[in-house]
């Protein structure tokens, strides 16, 4: 990283030591305006930072607005921070001085021999091991804003005291505070929850908390995205399996998830044999494999399954369509040998890469390495971490190290996709595998006619077909590609005679496997037009007594762009070539 940009936002560092300065900025204005407010703790996250504190009033708009004024005062002072050390019983008595418990309990819990370290800036002390800007000068003021205010949990023990935690972000300028905040509003109208309702796409009932209902038109939606995901594994090469929702104890102790998962798994008896729902495909895929026997010629076999999973959320952390309790998940077991790994790793990337372009999506790699807790041979984790990463070189593209976040079983790469507004989203994995082969015994005769392990690849590419939804609903804004619209086509007849007309243009483009609908209700045609375009239907088809005479169709679209009159024939060799070509349009 040059000079240049050490001390900007560019550099993740500095921008996450400004942020947590910030959240310090945020405690000591409480304190100023209200000593008895407890502080609990304040670190920088993704976007921004946040302050946990016990108060005995709640943090309204207001108050965050006082709070906000407050803030930038402190910047004003700028005021020094000062790191110092304290001899853990010292610690102790200085938070108990202070009246803060959190902050005491904190302490206790640290270790024997930990440093405990303190920031002071002017009259205000926090424990906290840093890092900090040296001065609250830095931070500009105007760059400020605490943006929300939620109940939280002392240590996220719901059986512990419920505090108030404050929301924050801050800029260097006021500029890309106003940018950040305009995103901000442009997320909560592209919220897939919100449009979701609004174009009877799915809903979410009490009745089934984080098991979506699809609607008819949903399916739709649903139905065209694994169509276009079947047609893409085919062109690359697999094969599709389907294995059973409800599996016995005995094969999830095998595969290991009886003892490492169960509590996230829907369990049941049958026969008094306890039975479990499948909260990921990948053992189904391991009996596919064994019931045949296999050779090296089989190699590589790419095995693709659509499997509908169940997991156990905690109901807090469900969230429409990207945190549920079932979903479908787009799985893949690529069963090979050692030397066929790195061109099957560069397989499923360009698989990757065709897919995500498809729908405008940029993507950064990470790769993450062998964690402490892990099965296997060194030289083996060593050999296939060195192949994902060989393989994304040779490909041209860059990745980040994760370093020691890769599964216990083998290293991996996450694809983090990019949408419209700049936000990422974790969908796509490519997790090498040494361990599961081994657990069920897989084998394949090799040339030399001796018996042999395969190593394996999981991956998926749209993470699970809801949760993808979900993403692409808020990256289109709820505007769908014409080829993956569950309305591709409205036809609006301007006056009850040109009724039967629509219907005709309406069985002819259904005919040629387009979804039409008319619009039939005694409306001004201005009335049809807003709602079809809030509907975010692609094409509207104006025809009244002109074009029925012509045999012609106005052509509208959801941007408002007037195409004019045209022919029946001409508008749908335009459609084909739209959704055939699968334009972003």
């Amino acid at each position: 990283m040059s000079e240049e940009t050490i001390y900007t936002f560019e550099n993740e560092e500095y921008r996450h030591t400004y942020w947590h300065t910030c959240s310090h900025v945020l405690a000591q204005a409480v304190k100023r305006l209200w000593p008895e407010v407890k502080l609990a703790i304040g670190p920088s996250i993704d976007e921004g930072f946040y302050y946990d504190m016990l108060s005995p009033f709640p943090f309204t708009p207001e108050v965050m607005e006082k709070i906000e004024a407050e803030m930038r005062k402190i910047c004003k002072e700028k005021l020094k921070l000062e790191r110092f050390e304290l001899p853990r019983a010292e610690a102790i008595k200085f938070m108990e001085e202070q009246g803060e418990p959190f902050k005491v309990e904190l302490i206790q819990d640290l270790p024997e021999d930990a440093a405990i370290s303190f920031y002071k800036q002017g009259e205000f002390t926090d424990l906290c091991a840093g890092p900090h800007l040296d001065s609250t000068g830095r931070i500009k003021g105007n760059g400020i804003k605490l943006t929300a205010c939620n109940a939280a949990y002392w240590r996220g023990d719901s059986n512990r005291q419920t505090l108030q935690r404050i929301y924050g972000v801050a800029f260097p300028k006021k500029d890309e505070l106003d940018a950040y905040l305009q995103r901000i509003e442009e997320a909560k109208k592209r919220d897939h929850r919100k449009l979701g309702k609004e174009l009877g796409l799915f809903m979410l009932r009490d009745e089934g908390p984080g098991f979506p209902f699809f609607l008819p038109k949903g399916m739709v939606l649903r139905n065209t995205l694994i169509d276009y995901w079947r047609q893409v594994h085919k062109k690359y090469g697999y094969v599709e399996c389907s294995t059973p929702m409800m599996m016995n104890r005995q094969l999830w102790e095998r595969s290991g998830h009886w003892g490492h998962y169960k509590n996230n798994m829907y369990t049941t008896v049958i026969d008094d044999v306890d039975f479990a729902i499948k909260p990921m495909n990948c053992p189904g895929g391991m009996l596919v494999y064994q019931s045949e026997p296999h050779s090296y010629r089989d190699l590589p076999l790419r095995v693709g399954e659509l499997g509908l999973v169940h997991r156990h959320e905690l109901s807090g952390a469900l969230h429409g369509l990207f945190r549920v309790r079932c979903f479908t998940q787009d799985d893949a077991h690529i069963f090979m040998t050692w030397d066929q790994m790195k061109d099957e790793i560069k397989n499923v990337v360009k698989l990757f890469d065709e897919v995500y372009s498809v729908f405008g999506l940029s993507y950064q790699i990470e790769v993450s390495t062998m964690p402490e807790d892990h099965m296997g041979d060194e030289k083996d984790w060593d050999f296939a971490t060195e192949t994902l990463k060989a393989a994304v070189e040779e490909m041209g593209k860059d990745y980040v190290i994760n370093e020691g976040d890769g599964a216990f079983y083998g290293p991996k790469l996450d694809f983090h996709l990019a949408d419209s507004l700049g936000r990422t989203w974790q969908c796509g994995t490519i997790q090498l595998d040494m361990q599961l082969p081994e657990r069920f015994e897989l084998e394949y005769v090799g040339e030399d006619g001796q018996k042999h392990r395969p190593v394996m690849i999981h991956r998926v590419v749209l993470g699970s077909i809801e949760r993808f939804i979900g993403v692409i609903t808020e990256h289109f804004a709820g505007a769908f590609p014409t080829w993956l619209s569950p309305v591709q086509v409205k036809v609006l007849p301007v006056t009850d005679r040109a009724a039967e007309y629509a219907g005709e243009i309406v069985a002819k483009l259904d005919a040629q496997g387009f979804r039409g609908e008319c619009d039939l209700r005694n409306e001004k045609i201005g009335k049809k037009i807003r709602e079809a375009t809030l509907e975010k239907i692609p094409y509207m088809l104006v025809v009244g007594d002109r074009d029925m005479e012509n045999k012609t169709v106005s052509v509208r679209t959801r941007g408002g762009e007037d195409l004019g009159a045209m022919s029946l024939e001409d508008f749908a060799v335009m459609l084909h070539s739209v959704v055939d070509n699968k334009e972003r349009k």
